[in-house]
Parts: structure tokens; C-alpha cells; sequence
């Protein structure tokens, strides 16, 4: 699979389970409050966020369950590799997102993680839980996809 190419952006991971497990309403850009240590651990591109999401703690959004490995040539200033950690948004956006997430019962899931101009964002979804019907109809499309260009590229031989 082709990943979409984005100028000035080098992707460090994606979390490819949230787009079969969600239904995406809006994607949001944040940053990330990091050490230095994180940061270059995640520039060794080790990082995961496939079981990760975001809460509400105290008026801000934290970044839970991601996994940032320790940084083996940081002595003693070394970071917890599963803390929780601050995402950087306007205050409006985090009063529109505690709204949505409140009210209309949804979640908020990153989607990747990605250098821009040199400083770690990461792409926060507001999505809504596909029930099992809705992820065995996925899984029927792409079936059927897969089998149709088998067909098309048999047929052409």
C-alpha cells in the first residue's frame, strides 16, 4: 500500500487499526510536549501508537498509551516510556473538543506521527466506534477489490 506523499513532512508511524476500528469526523494537527530524550528516540522511528488515545485531564488533552522507547546513550535524564503526554492545541480547539467528546460520546484518536519543518506533530481524529457489521462490510470491500483487480490483471494475460 502507497503511503500519500506530504511536502515537508517525513512520517515517523501510523496507527493503520484506528481507520478500521473508527469512523473519522475531523482530523485535527497537534503538537506534542516532549524531553529530548523522546524526541530522539522517536527520530530512531521506534515509537508506536497503535493502542493510544486522548482524554481530557484538567481543562488539556493528554496523548495516553503511547510507546516512546528509552533512548539508550541518555544516561540518567531518560523519560517513562508510557507516560502520558500533553498535546499542544489553541484553547478553543480544546473546548470544541471536550465538547465532542463529552456530548456526543466520541474518542479521540491519533491517526500517525510525523516531523514538520523539524518539530514532532501528530494527527488526532474525533471519531466515532464502527460496530462489528461495520468492519465486516470493510472487510467484504476489500476482498472484493483485491479479487476484482486478480480478475482484471488474469484477464489482460
Amino acid at each position: 500500500m502507497k503511503q500519500k506523499e506530504f511536502p515537508g513532512q517525513k512520517i515517523i508511524c501510523l496507527n493503520r487499526k484506528a481507520s478500521f476500528n473508527y469512523f473519522f469526523l475531523e482530523l485535527l494537527e497537534a503538537g506534542i510536549a516532549l524531553k529530548g530524550s523522546e524526541v530522539k528516540s522517536i527520530r530512531d522511528g521506534k515509537v508506536s501508537i497503535a493502542d493510544s488515545y486522548a482524554v481530557d485531564k484538567g481543562g488539556e488533552i493528554f496523548l495516553i498509551n503511547s510507546h516512546i522507547p528509552l533512548y539508550k546513550q541518555s544516561s540518567y535524564n531518560n523519560h517513562d516510556p508510557k507516560s502520558d503526554r500533553k498535546l499542544l492545541l489553541k484553547r478553543k480547539e480544546i473546548n470544541k473538543l471536550i465538547g465532542r467528546i463529552q456530548q456526543e460520546g466520541l474518542t479521540l484518536v491519533p491517526t500517525r506521527l510525523y516531523f514538520q519543518k523539524g518539530k514532532v506533530k501528530i494527527q488526532i481524529a474525533v471519531g466515532k466506534g464502527k460496530k462489528n457489521y461495520d468492519k465486516r462490510q470493510v472487510k467484504k470491500n476489500k476482498d472484493w477489490s483485491r479479487e476484482k483487480a486478480r480478475i482484471f490483471s488474469n484477464s489482460k494475460k
